[in-house]
């Protein structure tokens, strides 16, 4: 088994900017594990989560000269490349019509988990609570727990500080305690 290959940021955009295969492995021990994170989060499927992995790397090196250091961080760069072919990905038609058309296993697989799947109270009408919540509230509070977004990444995507994303998360999480209280 080979050691993982880690160097800098910049000894590893310079060495994609000269194709080097060195910063090719570099890139890839240092950033598939994340990277595969933030697909699987959006598709739910191991087999095209590990594809678009694959074909993120394949744009992330064929489209390497549209990263400009001076705008932000190489991850955050790779991390909306990978983001960006997922959410592609789920609005195919392809995977719309694979989602639909499970095969005769997976759905009587599906419908005895069903059956013997207990009921958790605390869980009950969550999703309805969380309806009561300020708009800004429920923004966050969605992308935080139910898509699974950092708090970072929370806020890139609102376009707020973090800052206030705590702040709306926490506020979101008293409003939800008087509910069970």
């Amino acid at each position: 088994m080979s050691k993982k290959k880690t160097i800098s940021e910049d000894e590893l955009v310079r060495a994609i900017r000269q194709r080097d295969k060195f910063g090719a492995e570099a890139l890839y021990d240092m950033y598939s594990a994340s990277l595969y994170g933030i697909i699987y989060r959006i598709v739910q499927h191991d087999e095209i989560a590990e594809d678009l992995l694959q074909e993120t790397f394949v744009k992330i090196w064929n489209s390497f000269t549209s990263f400009d250091p001076a705008k932000g961080r190489l991850f955050t760069w790779m991390a909306n490349v990978a983001r960006n072919l997922s959410i592609d990905k789920i609005r195919s038609k392809d995977f719309r019509n694979s989602s639909k058309n499970q095969d005769i296993e997976n759905t009587v697989n599906s419908i005895d988990e069903q059956r013997s799947t207990a009921i958790n109270p605390d869980l009950l009408d969550v999703k309805e609570l969380v309806q009561q919540l300020k708009p800004d509230q429920k923004s966050v509070l969605d992308l935080v727990y139910f898509r699974g977004y950092t708090h970072v990444e929370a806020a890139e995507e609102l376009g707020i500080p973090l800052g206030t994303v705590k702040t709306r998360m926490r506020m979101a999480i008293i409003t939800l305690r008087k509910f069970f209280n």
